[in-house]
């Protein structure tokens, strides 16, 4: 996989940044989630995506996953929920709305980060969460 170069030091990338790079990489592994379950019906797997993908969705689970985070990912994920971003969602509370923006930029820092095991296992946790309700 071909990991795209934004900085030498991801501490130095903002949170903004981080969570826009992982909003698009946990929407594609969303969707390839959702494709193996319900292929064939449109309507179907994008309901299913939503469900996935949903502020309040990445919220329940990360609210989960984050006693599981080291150090290191604990402080992305904090960066994230702290940070101050520039636009809000119709469908989620403010704190469901951060937790999610903290979770996307665990994911971006991930995937930037070039840990795909790690990226693979927190987006399968989250996957596992979300399946189990």
């Amino acid at each position: 996989m071909i990991i795209p170069y934004i900085a030498s030091d991801l501490r130095e990338v903002s949170p903004t940044v981080l969570a826009y790079i992982g909003d698009s990489v946990y929407e594609l592994y969303a969707r390839c989630h959702v494709a193996t379950k319900f292929a064939g019906n449109n309507n179907k797997m994008h309901k299913k995506n939503v469900g996935y993908v949903s502020a309040v969705s990445q919220a329940k689970a990360m609210h989960i996953l984050e006693s599981e985070l080291d150090e290191e990912e604990e402080s992305f994920f904090r960066r994230g929920r702290n940070s101050n971003p520039h636009s809000a969602s119709k469908n989620a509370s403010p704190a469901d709305y951060m937790y999610a923006t903290g979770f996307e930029t665990l994911i971006g820092f991930l995937f930037l980060d070039n840990r795909s095991a790690r990226l693979e296992y927190i987006i399968a946790r989250t996957f596992e969460i979300l399946d189990a309700e």
